[in-house]
């Protein structure tokens, strides 16, 4: 499944959806926690200027973000209060590429605010201390209601798939959710819903998929956990879900367990997630819905959807804070996920989508190429010394024709497949690709590297590439050549020896 899903994605393309929920801003203050109050046992935070005050948008926007980098174009209806963080929030999302005209203004409601205080001690160990929330959470007005709605059916049209993300601070209010729900599957459209923790969930009656956790569909179902969770009760609550509150079909995120999936007229199914090192579980519902949604606006079949969101959600539990999981980084890990792409063998089209996941991190990349016949201590000093320019080392190895051409009829002395296991086992190389080119010039454009890299005792402007790496802005190294290692002279010792 990941293998044929990691081929799906090459050909997902750009969807409209439409987001209504709870926009909220994240703020940070950031200081100094090295001494306690005079007046009373608490630490002090010393921040130094404005500086140290941080925002970014927080809540739905953070789906908005995760649909944005799985190709989504995003139009958000959700309500801001008439205060200076909203108008910060909506230019934050503006320019984030969202379509904000469907953001309704409630002057008699704050904008939901998060505000964090992390005190580093010593200028360094950031521990949040305490967080300020400025919010309403009463069920919005009537005619704000019926000015959401109208944003909602403005925004309708073209859409893909609808998301509501409801965190409960007012705005997905019953009669919200049920207008959302028929104005869109009257036209066709998928209603995807990230729930609240909530006992009553008939507001979201109708929706093609609700996604919520272990806890939330504990309490929605009142299903007390036992004491060993598992997929017995995944499934024990997903059915009961199904049931209770007339949704086509049903997600239970359940952890270590993975999901279970509950569709109305099939048998239940598990999907399994692979064990990760937990750092922060923070936005991975947000990563669950927007890869549902990304997989199904583009035809895949639900569970297939699903798996796609398991893999994504793994990848944000991974990172600190909340960060979206582009395509590419996905694709990678689909790749990893299926075995296929276990070791550092690459064809082109497998390493493109790797390196592009590799730069969303800011990971710099490195390039060299050779035929590497015969492999020697000279090799392995220069390959190792290429990767300290970089973060990321891919060789590109001479094709054997290539090999032929250039170094005569009795080359190579091992073949391209001897050659490859060889690099392979060197821990300083990351990619591996055969290019058939007699210039590198076709593989420095395909791969755009930070640094090329080349052995040898010429200067830079004597490679044959140097115009084409000037022109793309290259960084280009000339790393220094070992007298008596060169491949020829070693493979002459052996004939003379022989």
């Amino acid at each position: 499944m990941h293998a044929r899903l990691h081929e799906e994605l090459a050909d997902f393309t750009p969807f409209k959806a439409v987001l209504v929920g709870d926009f909220m801003l994240d703020q940070q203050i950031r200081g100094a926690a090295e001494r306690m109050s005079p007046e009373a046992p608490v630490p002090i935070l010393t921040a130094r200027s404005q500086n140290d005050i941080t925002s970014m948008p927080g809540g739905a926007s953070n789906v908005a973000a995760c649909l944005a980098a799985l190709g989504g174009v995003v139009h958000l209806v959700g309500v801001i209060g008439g205060d200076a963080e909203g108008r910060e929030l909506k230019a934050s999302l503006e320019s984030s590429g969202c379509d904000v005209t469907g953001m309704v203004e409630d002057a008699t409601r704050p904008t939901t605010v998060k505000r964090s205080l992390v005190g580093l001690a010593q200028h360094r160990h950031p521990q949040k201390m305490f967080r300020l929330d400025f919010e309403s959470r009463e069920p919005l007005a009537p005619d704000v209601e019926r000015r959401v709605v109208e944003s909602f059916e403005r925004a309708l049209e073209g859409a893909a798939v609808v998301c509501i993300e409801d965190y409960a601070k007012g705005v997905c209010t019953p009669e919200v959710c049920q207008h959302v729900i028929r104005l869109a599957r009257e036209r066709g459209i998928p209603v995807l819903v990230d729930p609240a923790a909530l006992e009553d969930c008939a507001r979201y009656a109708g929706a093609s998929l609700v996604t919520p956790n272990r806890s939330e569909a504990e309490l929605a179902t009142r299903i007390s956990p036992p004491e060993e969770g598992g997929v017995a009760h995944g499934f024990k609550l997903a059915g009961t879900y199904l049931d209770q509150w007339a949704v086509d079909a049903v997600v239970i995120t359940l952890d270590r367990d993975g999901a279970v999936l509950q569709q109305r007229g099939h048998e239940p199914s598990h999907l399994p997630t692979r064990a990760r090192s937990v750092y922060d579980v923070t936005g991975a519902g947000d990563m669950v819905l927007a890869a549902l949604a990304s997989g199904i606006a583009n035809d895949l079949a639900l569970n297939d959807s699903v798996a796609l969101a398991n893999v994504a959600a793994g990848l944000e539990v991974e990172t600190f804070g909340v960060r979206p999981i582009p395509i590419p980084e996905l694709r990678r890990a689909l790749l990893e996920e299926s075995g296929s792409g276990l070791g550092p063998v690459r064809t082109m089209e497998e390493l493109l989508p790797e390196l592009e996941a590799h730069r969303s991190k800011g990971d710099a990349i490195v390039l060299t190429n050779g035929c590497f016949d015969v492999i020697h201590a000279g090799h392995v000093a220069y390959l190792r010394e290429a990767r300290q320019t970089g973060d990321v080392l891919v060789v590109g190895v001479n094709s054997d024709e290539q090999v032929a051409s250039l170094k005569g009829p009795d080359r190579p002395i091992f073949s391209e497949r001897e050659r490859l296991e060889i690099l392979g086992e060197l821990r300083c190389v990351d990619y591996l690709v055969v290019f058939g080119e007699q210039t590198a010039h076709e593989l420095i454009r395909a791969i755009a590297p930070d640094v090329y890299v080349k052995g040898g005792d010429y200067r830079p402007e004597q490679i044959v590439e140097y115009e084409l790496l000037e022109e793309l802005g290259i960084d280009v190294r000339v790393l220094a050549h070992r007298p008596g290692l060169g491949s020829t002279s070693v493979i002459d010792r052996i004939r003379s020896e022989a």
